[in-house]
């Protein structure tokens, strides 16, 4: 067999499957959310957030909503060096974010069902 036709074998298959993953994966919502900060921030993100006292009054003087502190832990990132990782229940994660050009640190308490809003301050002015 010619190496044209091997080829053209191997890119009418390739191409078959590609039709197949589009129309199986098709309305899915696969992700590849391998990372570490990534699976961490999905993991927080899909649980309902409760607000501690101190972060609901922060965010009722800067007139912040549910709908940004869940896009700052969603486009987050982690800093696992401050975390606590190594609890057996509830581990707590600090995440740093920016909103309107303010850098913001986020420290969220993530346990099995419940994430908990515990802190939330401006890092530089």
């Amino acid at each position: 067999m010619k190496f044209t036709q091997r080829l053209g074998y191997y890119l009418g298959g390739f191409g078959i499957g590609l039709i197949l993953l589009m129309f199986f994966l098709n309305g899915k919502d696969a992700s590849c959310d391998y990372g570490p900060n990534a699976r961490t921030t999905k993991n927080i993100s899909s649980k309902p957030i409760q607000y501690s006292n101190t972060a609901s009054l922060f965010l009722s003087e800067h007139t912040l909503d549910s709908t940004t502190v869940i896009n700052l832990v969603k486009y987050g990132s982690v800093d696992f060096s401050k975390s606590e990782t190594h609890k057996d229940s509830c581990r707590i994660y600090y995440i740093e974010n920016s909103y309107k050009e303010r850098d913001l640190e986020l420290k969220i308490k993530n346990c099995e069902s419940l994430a908990t809003l515990l802190d939330i301050k401006y890092t530089n002015n």
